[in-house]
């Protein structure tokens, strides 16, 4: 059966937000204020294994190396455990669920069952030309078209 797309369901959706400079005081916190900035964590939220995907797949890029699901969890229950940081979140389905969110974003993608930040590119590079010049452009023409019609 089709899916079908309710008139207030949002075709894309981007939330941005606005932090002070970053500061490299440990690996994990601007890893963190990034997701908080592109609306992947939401201030105050305490379930932020999302940062710890994150942080996996960044480190595996380092060595052009791709990671399934299973391996990417392993090492997130590591990076955890390093940070002495409770194991909430680290189910398999939990893991898979924040690679979508990653992989919606054009951050990462899945190649045949292993995922890898897109093309193991830098990510400045990723924001600037799949986020910026194509993903957030075609939200903002959508706005504008909006902004045109309500008189």
């Amino acid at each position: 059966m089709p899916k079908t797309i309710s008139k207030d369901t949002p075709l894309a959706e981007l939330t941005l937000r606005r932090y002070e400079k970053p500061y490299l005081s440990n690996r994990r916190d601007p890893i963190r204020k990034l997701c908080l900035s592109i609306g992947l964590l939401q201030p105050g939220d305490s379930r932020d294994v999302i940062v710890d995907v994150l942080q996996t797949l960044l480190d595996s890029r380092n060595e052009n190396k791709l990671l399934s699901s299973e391996e990417i969890k392993d090492k997130v229950i590591l990076l955890r455990k390093e940070a002495k940081l409770p194991l909430k979140g680290i189910a398999s389905s939990n893991i898979r669920r924040q690679l979508k969110r990653l992989r919606d974003l054009f951050l990462i993608e899945k190649v045949e069952n292993n995922y890898r930040i897109t093309d193991f590119e830098e990510l400045h590079v990723l924001f600037e030309k799949k986020i910026k010049d194509f993903y957030m452009k075609s939200i903002l023409e959508r706005v504008e078209e909006y902004f045109k019609v309500v008189k």
